[in-house]
């Protein structure tokens, strides 16, 4: 059996090409950029097809088809780390504080976080509540200031699917009535 490394380096890249932007376009889906997510699938499916075929047609070497899978698994990886590094969306952070005299709603908003708060009622008595919008790119920033500032705190970040009025419509109006300026 004749091993034609060319051919593999060819298929792993264009499975893993493939399979990147499979994960990437699907996450885009999900964050509701479906112009970005349909012009990727375009470039996806030819990819998909063009690799699918390479190894179709050449399934007398079974290295071939692990060398796809390969290229399979590393892509989904990559694609990840890509849309990580993206950080498209929002996040939504509930904060539960054991000390409801906590400094910690002011911190956040000194580091330009919106923040609501609340008094809440636990287990083990009063607790402060914070829910805090975010970019998903201020993400890691947020945890770290948490971290830093209330390391007991009990946090939960969930994803929204819509979002409308109060701190972030009154700063995109604001970045909007800048730039008409400029």
């Amino acid at each position: 059996m004749h091993i034609d490394m060319g051919m593999l380096v060819l298929i792993f890249i264009i499975n893993f090409a493939y399979i990147t932007l499979n994960t990437v376009r699907f996450l885009l889906v999900m964050r509701g950029y479906r112009y970005f997510a349909a012009f990727a699938s375009v470039i996806e499916i030819t990819i998909y097809v063009l690799g699918l075929s390479l190894v179709l047609n050449r399934l007398n070497n079974p290295i071939n088809l692990v060398v796809y899978a390969l290229g399979y698994g590393v892509g989904v990886y990559v694609g990840m780390v890509i849309e990580d590094r993206l950080a498209l969306g929002y996040t939504m952070i509930s904060v539960i504080l054991p000390d409801p005299k906590s400094s910690l709603p002011g911190v956040l908003r000194e580091n330009g976080f919106g923040v609501t708060q609340h008094a809440a009622y636990g287990l083990e008595g009063e607790r402060l509540e914070l829910e805090i919008l975010a970019p998903r790119k201020n993400e890691r920033r947020l945890y770290g200031l948490i971290k830093d500032a209330a390391p007991n705190a009990f946090v939960i970040a969930y994803e929204p699917r819509y979002i409308s009025g109060g701190f972030w419509l009154k700063r995109v109006k604001r970045r909007n009535a800048r730039r008409k300026k400029q």
